[in-house]
């Protein structure tokens, strides 16, 4: 099922999960990605996300995205796929039109393109892009995406498979410039779970932009958020601030994401920052514990 059915409000809020551990520490641990995957989709939970680091760095073993979401789309019927988010001023926007037209097409309309500018500077120099040139690249190249997947690009370029319109694109970024690029590409803005003042205030930012603009729609806003069930032992880097508060409860966690919820959020992707042995029963803890009470 498709992440983005309307650009409306949504009655329930939509609750996906990253199908391995943060931060994992050796390759090992993605070894089960695929797996974890279809357990996700039998839980209930509404997407899967992946997030894109070239370089491991101080991150640990890292993955390619799309070829992961390629993996799980292909292991699995209903639930969404998502980057979260895909560093778009490193790849080729030609290239990458044709991978996500592809993986879109394949997946029947189950994946959502999440781009980001980046942050990390050697992950720049590696790839030989000028580390002060994202922003600019970040709008130059969802201009090429969309105009690639509706087919709006001159004669002699064009891509295979076609989209219809392309697969919805959320927009990280509570800069000016990154809520503009939102408005004018994104069916949604992505970003760190927030309190509901922020939201409010990014909201209303995004209206004034649209209606500057003459865009004339409203924007999803969807998250990312950090979750340690209680009893559970987060690991030792800090992911930053917890949904829940430092000593969660399900109610705890349920009632905070109720009140982002009212304040317009839409859709929150979580993040289970504890070690890889724990990360199945951490999962199986949120289906059962939050997901219901979620609508």
């Amino acid at each position: 099922m498709p992440l983005e059915e309307t650009v409306g409000e949504s009655k329930s809020l939509r609750l996906g999960i990253a199908p391995h551990g943060l931060w994992p520490g050796k390759a090992g641990e993605l070894d089960d990605i695929v797996e974890t995957a279809r357990t996700a989709e039998q839980l209930g939970f509404d997407h899967i996300v992946a997030g894109s680091h070239v370089l491991a760095g101080d991150l640990g073993v890292t993955h390619e995205p799309l070829i992961m979401l390629s993996a799980i789309a292909g292991a699995t019927s209903r639930i969404g796929i998502a980057t979260s988010v895909l560093i778009l001023p490193l790849y080729n926007p030609v290239v990458l039109a044709h991978q996500t037209a592809t993986l879109d097409r394949l997946s029947r309309g189950r994946f959502t393109l999440g781009v980001g500018t980046g942050w990390d500077r050697a992950e720049f120099n590696a790839v030989g892009v000028p580390f002060e040139e994202r922003g600019k690249r970040t709008g130059e190249h969802l201009e090429v995406l969309t105009s690639l997947w509706r087919g709006e690009s001159e004669p002699r370029i064009g891509i295979a498979p076609r989209t219809v319109g392309g697969p919805p694109v959320w927009v990280g970024g509570q800069s000016d410039a990154a809520l503009r690029r939102a408005v004018r590409f994104g069916s949604a803005w992505h970003g760190p779970v927030a309190d509901p003042a922020e939201l409010h205030r990014i909201r209303k930012r995004l209206t004034e932009l649209a209606e500057a603009s003459g865009i004339e729609r409203q924007l999803r806003l969807t998250s990312v958020a950090f979750v340690v069930p209680p009893g559970f032992t987060a690991i030792s880097r800090d992911p930053g601030r917890l949904l829940g508060g430092g000593q969660p409860t399900a109610a705890s966690i349920v009632d905070e994401l109720g009140v982002l919820h009212e304040a317009g959020l839409q859709a929150c992707s979580i993040w289970l920052p504890v070690p890889g042995p724990a990360f199945a029963d951490a999962m199986a803890w949120v289906a059962r514990e939050v997901l219901p009470q979620l609508g």
